[in-house]
């Protein structure tokens, strides 16, 4: 019986291909050959373009795909949704637009998925404009080299590893080590310094109570207004995690075309490469090393490269990228992660070991680097950092021989006890970013030699104590420090209260 019955799918569908193929509407009409799994096969459509949106008309409705396979005689569409209803036979037709989604103002404050459909609960949304999802990065005429910060409030990155606004820079690590952490604090530093930075976090397979709890910290903090959220779970089709990055990137260009600044935060391209592939797969192309397509390098080199600093002519707007990788047991030379750092402009490498010995943000000083470096920082952090990294490096090295401690000549007891105070001082809670004069004078504290007779286990302690009372005796001077537009040489009103307040802090941990 089942055998009549594809007998009777296979005539129907020659005579409906036949028929299609001599009328004159080979280009613009199509027929769906063979379905599943979210892909739908298709003769017809010789005119249709890469990412073209394709109208299925089902018994149900019309639904709706984008073409991602062009081939001589048949087209491999994704389904943007559910694949049921979906069968051989359906007429297929070009609905006359790139895959595009909404852009705008409008969407700050909202939770959307990468097609831009509420899920927060609230109003449809109704934009003015709408983004295509796939575009043509800026050439190189149309940008500006990356100069203006983008502080994160993590005084072990803006010391050390400096993003600028326009840079693409990786934060990369073992699952649960802080890498949306330093995402999450990069975002809320945003709202508490009034930068004016709009933010899209772009969830891509991610646990959707995962993202109920980010949300809802967000509006905690009063970061929520000015951001974007738009989220997938591992549940939804492999199509949706493929295009949720560049729908957030196309919302993130709005803001950077129209003069303004967005910082891009993808969590994570593991997922977004495993989702690729997968569709990949089913389209039938040839996988690649370690079983991923060999185009899997094109898929995030064009995604990243729409991050870009704009030159004056074009308004001077900025589109910073932070992508998340996640490594298996710390190997950053596996295939997706070496791809992706050879396209940033730097890495922040997420060390286990670091994390679960209490040291958080768990932050490498060996393998994290940034490639924009002293031009993307502040004048007043900068001229306090500039041994910070050499010496926590140094630091790490010597920590294994710190257990023979009475074999060691002096300077390296001191240089060793200088880096264990930069460790405890480096060390910050979550949701606790810290604005510019607070990092240059804790930095200045301890490269100075403030609180060298301070207890490697009080200089928290110390270090929240000095803080306080610089505030409370100095605030105009601090309020000067933290515009960053100097070096600290050039403050000596500011110095000298920075020298006078730590010996007088020091003096009470002393023990």
């Amino acid at each position: 019986m089942a055998d009549i019955a594809v007998t009777d799918l296979s005539k129907s569908l020659r005579d409906a291909i036949a028929k299609l193929d001599t009328s004159d509407q080979l280009e613009s009409r199509g027929i769906v050959t063979r379905v599943g799994d979210g892909v739908a096969w298709i003769h017809g459509l010789s005119s249709a373009g890469y990412s073209e949106v394709l109208q299925i008309e089902t018994a149900s409705g019309v639904v709706e795909a984008f073409a991602l396979n062009l081939m001589e005689d048949e087209i491999g569409a994704v389904l943007l949704g559910s694949d049921q209803g979906v069968s051989a036979g359906d007429s297929v037709k070009l609905k006359g637009e790139v895959l595009s989604v909404p852009v705008g103002p409008e969407l700050l404050g909202r939770v959307v998925s990468p097609l831009g459909e509420a899920l927060d609960g609230g109003p449809a949304i109704t934009t003015k404009e709408r983004g295509a999802v796939e575009r043509e990065a800026i050439g190189v005429l149309g940008r500006k080299h990356v100069h203006e910060p983008m502080m994160t409030g993590i005084m072990a990155i803006d010391a050390m590893f400096p993003i600028g606004r326009g840079q693409r820079e990786l934060i990369i690590g073992d699952r649960q080590t802080g890498k949306t952490a330093i995402a999450l604090d990069t975002m809320i530093n945003q709202a508490k310094q009034k930068t004016g930075v709009v933010n899209v976090y772009v969830a891509i397979g991610q646990k959707l109570s995962k993202v109920a709890r980010l949300v809802e910290r967000l509006k905690q903090e009063g970061v929520m207004d000015q951001t974007i959220v738009v989220a997938t779970g591992p549940s939804d089709p492999a199509s949706l995690l493929y295009l949720a990055p560049y729908a957030g990137t196309a919302m993130g260009e709005y803001f950077r075309d129209n003069k303004g600044h967005a910082l891009m935060i993808y969590d994570d391209l593991t997922k977004h490469a495993v989702a690729y592939r997968q569709m990949s797969l089913l389209l039938r192309r040839p996988p690649g090393r370690e079983a991923f397509p060999g185009d899997v390098f094109y898929l995030h080199s064009r995604l990243l490269e729409r991050s870009s600093k704009l030159s004056d002519e074009l308004g001077a707007g900025s589109l910073t990228a932070l992508p998340i990788i996640e490594t298996q047991a710390g190997d950053i030379s596996a295939y997706i992660p070496t791809n992706v750092i050879s396209i940033t402009d730097g890495q922040i490498f997420m060390e286990t070991d670091l994390f679960y010995q209490g040291i958080r943000p768990a932050i490498s000083a060996g393998l994290s680097v940034s490639r924009v470096g002293g031009d993307a920082q502040t004048k007043a952090v900068k001229s306090v950092s500039g041994h910070l990294k050499l010496g926590l490096s140094q630091f790490r090295e010597l920590a294994s021989f710190a257990q023979f401690g009475s074999d060691l000549d002096d300077a390296t007891k001191a240089q060793i006890e200088r880096g264990q105070r930069l460790t405890e001082l480096l060390k910050q809670p979550q949701y606790q970013p810290m604005s510019i004069w607070e990092q240059v004078a804790s930095i200045f504290a301890v490269s100075e030699g403030l609180f060298d007779k301070v207890p490697a286990s009080k200089i928290k302690d110390a270090q929240k104590a000095y803080l306080t009372r610089l505030w409370t005796d100095h605030k105009e001077a601090m309020r000067a420090l933290n515009k960053g537009d100097k070096k600290l040489d050039d403050q000596a009103e500011v110095e000298k209260a920075l020298k006078e307040v730590g010996k007088s802090v020091a003096k009470g941990f002393e023990g």
